[in-house]
């Protein structure tokens, strides 16, 4: 009867070391569902950029070269492309002609203080954002996620980046902003 027992003891130990390594796995595999992966590579336009091609010295310190114009390809570039700015670049499919930069967001043009008529707000380095909002959630942080602006919890695609405007798309619309000079107070 002991040998009875002790087998039914090493079954039930064994079914809830089982039952709980089942529960741990779930969780885990919740975890890595809910986050998502950035793509978004940065870093700082080279010198090597032309009219079809992006030369990105990356934050580890490599330079890649990307092209911006293919046979039936045409890069989505926001915000221009000057030496020493600093750039988030959305990689595509690769080709003959090598990496493709499939989006480029000039995050140096991105920064500054812009305006609408009901709201104002300065993108500022490192990730901050200043500024009044009239809404019941203010702003507060940004980022750039596989090519959309995140600001605090609202996701927006960069419709367009100019010098002085700022278009922001998400599902509700369209926003335009125009960029505050620093000589108006």
């Amino acid at each position: 009867m002991s040998k009875l027992s002790l087998a039914f003891l090493l079954c039930c130990i064994v079914a809830i070391g089982c039952d709980n390594k089942k529960n741990a796995k779930a969780v885990v595999e919740n975890v890595s569902d809910n986050e998502i992966a950035d793509t978004t590579v940065y870093g700082k336009c080279g010198e090597g950029t032309a009219m079809h091609t992006l030369e990105l010295i990356t934050d580890k310190g490599d330079t890649l070269t990307y092209t911006l114009e293919g046979l039936d390809t045409c890069s989505n570039v926001q915000g221009g492309l000057f030496v020493g700015d600093r750039l988030a670049v959305i990689s595509g499919p690769k080709s003959e002609e090598g990496l493709f930069a499939e989006k480029v967001i000039n995050l140096t043009s991105l920064l500054g203080k812009w305006v609408s008529l009901d709201k104002s707000f300065e993108i500022c380095e490192g990730g901050v954002v200043e500024g009044s909002m009239k809404e019941p959630k203010p702003y507060t942080e940004w980022k750039i996620l596989n090519g959309k602006l995140i600001l605090s919890s609202d996701t927006f695609d960069i419709y367009s980046l100019g010098a002085d405007s700022l278009y922001l798309e998400n599902t509700e619309g369209i926003y335009g902003y125009k960029r505050l000079s620093k000589e108006v107070k």
